[in-house]
């Protein structure tokens, strides 16, 4: 038996949106309506639906993991007859390169797995259930100012929906599936494999349990098709980049008249020329003299909403020094705003004329040396 994760293409820690964007693809590409008379494709369209039935399902997936650990799946893998018992065999051993195990350790397993019961019971099938659409994400790009204030935007998803000709039953107007009349609606028959049986989808119906006589010509009966749908999104103010905006149920469409996945909207945020964003809060680069620095001083810094705000410089603020001023940074998406963190530049002037220069000398000559503590601390 082919291992199940090599069938679809994934790895076996591939996580279950993975395993389902693989199933999809490889179904799209190998389904016998694309494949009219081809057979091979057939028979790949049914290997990676019974993969898929098993690895899909987490409970399932984690037995088979069990079995394919003690090689129950793999070259050279199956139940022949054991030494032991009253007759000098035992028909329970499963044998796998020399090693023997008990047939008990693993019918409830394979029950699970297959369906089917171990000891040469047919499997009993069941009918596919409705299946949860794919969830998907799109970026949509906005400017600072609007990550602040709030904005709609109209996003574009190109995606499967449901058939407007159908409304996703695959039928041609006026007529619905019936009951597949080869695996009576299960969607699934039972393959004997030596001494217990393995359920496969239905060749007839393809594991739906029902087919369509009259197949929807929009579709193609598939009940879904590829359209592109633009959808009014409503930014809220306050939202960071990578901020994920959820629209529930406008993802992929169901399979099977199951529920659409969710469509999240992921915010890329334009950088902004004066603000750099700090969680809700914003910070601020503000230029002031050495004087301002100095002596301290009152001066006017913007906000982010396009205001100005006064703010007090301290006398004998250093260089880098941060002043916060508070609720004037970024809206907070549960409510209230965030500070503007105003970090202090002093400017140097580039150069000085005579008598500036005669008074930033006579300055100098009245103020210790700061490096003296660099000398005090090597010694």
């Amino acid at each position: 038996m082919r291992d199940f994760y090599e069938t679809l293409g994934v790895s076996k820690s591939a996580s279950q949106d993975e395993v389902k964007k693989a199933f999809r693809k490889l179904a799209h590409e190998h389904h016998p309506d694309k494949n009219p008379g081809d057979k091979k494709a057939e028979e790949r369209f049914k290997e990676v639906s019974v993969a898929y039935e098993t690895i899909s399902d987490p409970k399932k997936r984690k037995q088979y993991d069990e079995m394919s650990r003690l090689g129950a799946f793999g070259p050279g893998a199956g139940f022949r007859p054991g030494q032991g018992g009253a007759q000098g065999f035992d028909p329970r051993i499963f044998t796998q390169g020399g090693a023997q195990f008990q047939m008990g350790d693993f019918g409830d397993i394979l029950s699970n797995l297959f369906g089917g019961a171990a000891g040469g019971a047919a499997g009993r099938g069941r009918r596919q259930a409705a299946e949860r659409g794919a969830d998907l994400q799109v970026a949509v790009n906005i400017s600072f100012e609007d990550s602040l204030h709030g904005v709609t935007v109209r996003v574009p998803v190109e995606k499967p929906d449901v058939c407007g000709a159908c409304h996703g039953s695959g039928a041609k107007a006026g007529t619905t599936p019936k009951v597949c009349p080869e695996c009576q609606g299960r969607g699934v028959i039972a393959q004997n494999q030596g001494i217990f049986a393995l359920s496969q989808p239905c060749p007839r119906c393809r594991g739906n349990g029902s087919i369509i006589e009259s197949p929807c010509r929009t579709c193609g009966g598939a009940g879904v098709v590829e359209q592109t749908t633009r959808y009014a999104v409503k930014i809220p103010a306050g939202v960071k980049d990578g901020t994920k905006i959820k629209l529930k149920g406008k993802g992929e469409a169901g399979l099977r008249g199951g529920p659409g996945g969710d469509l999240y909207v992921i915010t890329q945020v334009a950088a902004s020329a004066l603000f750099q964003r700090r969680g809700d809060d914003l910070l601020l680069e503000v230029p002031v003299t050495f004087a301002e620095a100095a002596l301290g001083a009152g001066v006017k810094i913007p906000t982010p909403d396009g205001g100005r705000v006064s703010l007090k410089v301290p006398a004998g603020s250093q260089d880098g020094r941060t002043l916060r001023v508070r609720g004037k940074g970024a809206p907070r998406l549960k409510g209230g705003r965030g500070d503007l963190l105003a970090r202090l530049r002093v400017v140097v002037p580039g150069k000085l004329n005579k008598e500036e220069r005669e008074l930033v000398e006579k300055f100098a000559r009245t103020q210790p040396d700061p490096r003296t503590g660099l000398f005090t601390a090597e010694a």
